[in-house]
């Protein structure tokens, strides 16, 4: 009896001991994961546990955002998760995201993880036109993502029509130069050739270093933009250039060529269409025999010649 109420009080014990939690989701650049957190935890209890998730070390560049009502907000690290204004639904989502961009990304991303995280963010902010990022330079940041993808580039493996599918340029870049998809993978995949025998973590940190060309650091914001100078960006902007103005001639050769081919298919319809009379006036005005020249030749004859020529009518 004694050991039943003891069981009983220890089993009530440890059900007032267990603290209460909620539900979070976490989604990242590539993946989402959930936890359970207490209702005590701050922010930075919850932004920790995902870093030692994630295996992170470089922390200080990331945060966890959230939507609050239609405006963006990060969470703050010494204040109740659940004190922000976040949705009650559970799970309450949040984003962790690069809050900060490092002035040198070469050198102050120092982890793959943090570099994959920060090349991922790039990318997909360059493709939702958050950062501005003129034709060549998108071009040659397509170039990295394909090399970051697929490693080194193979003719044999990579066969025309192996990027169809990808989304790798801004559609404002595309609907800039009067280009078909075949020819922006044709450019992009002449560049991607270009960075064989680079491994995947020095192409992340080449594209990740690209934010430090701007003028302005510090939280990132939809202001940002690219303002490249160097002799890739020259030559790859002129290669563009020079296609676009190829693709037009030919375009306007083609033009050129059908608006011939619809003139003949227009004269054969029309010669289809002809009857037998049609035929007959057109060979009479071939021979200048028209009704205009019929009557002035009769007005010169004599009367007997006029009537023999209506009787043969």
């Amino acid at each position: 009896m004694a050991g039943a109420i003891a069981s009983r009080m220890s089993f009530s014990s440890l059900k007032r001991k267990q603290p209460k939690t909620f539900t979070v989701r976490i989604i990242t650049m590539d993946a989402e994961m959930e936890f359970n957190c207490e209702v005590k935890w701050k922010g930075k209890d919850l932004f920790d546990l995902v870093c030692r998730t994630l295996g992170l070390r470089e922390t200080w560049f990331f945060g966890l955002q959230y939507m609050m009502k239609d405006t963006i907000a990060w969470l703050k690290t010494d204040k109740k998760v659940l004190d922000h204004d976040v949705p009650k639904e559970e799970p309450v989502t949040f984003y962790f995201l690069a809050k900060f961009y490092p002035e040198n990304a070469e050198e102050e991303l120092v982890q793959e993880i943090t570099q994959h995280l920060f090349f991922l963010q790039v990318k997909k902010q360059i493709l939702d036109e958050k950062i501005y990022c003129p034709p060549e330079a998108s071009v040659l940041l397509a170039s990295y993502a394909v090399q970051a993808k697929y490693g080194d580039y193979d003719p044999s493996v990579h066969k025309r029509g192996f990027l169809a599918q990808e989304e790798l340029l801004p559609k404002r870049v595309i609907n800039l130069y009067q280009m078909t998809p075949e020819m922006w993978e044709e450019r992009i995949t002449a560049w991607y050739g270009q960075h064989r025998g680079r491994a995947r973590q020095p192409v992340n940190a080449s594209t990740t270093a690209l934010p430090a060309d701007m003028s302005t650091f510090g939280i990132i914001s939809e202001s940002l933009s690219f303002d490249f100078k160097d002799n890739d960006m020259k030559r790859l902007s002129m290669e563009i250039e020079k296609e676009k103005v190829e693709y037009m001639e030919k375009s306007k050769h083609l033009q050129e060529q059908l608006n011939e081919l619809k003139t003949e298919i227009e004269a054969l319809k029309l010669k289809e269409r002809e009857t037998t009379m049609d035929i007959l006036h057109s060979e009479n005005h071939d021979r200048g025999n028209s009704k205009h020249n019929t009557i002035k030749k009769l007005t010169l004859q004599s009367t007997k010649s006029r009537v023999a020529f209506f009787e043969e009518l």
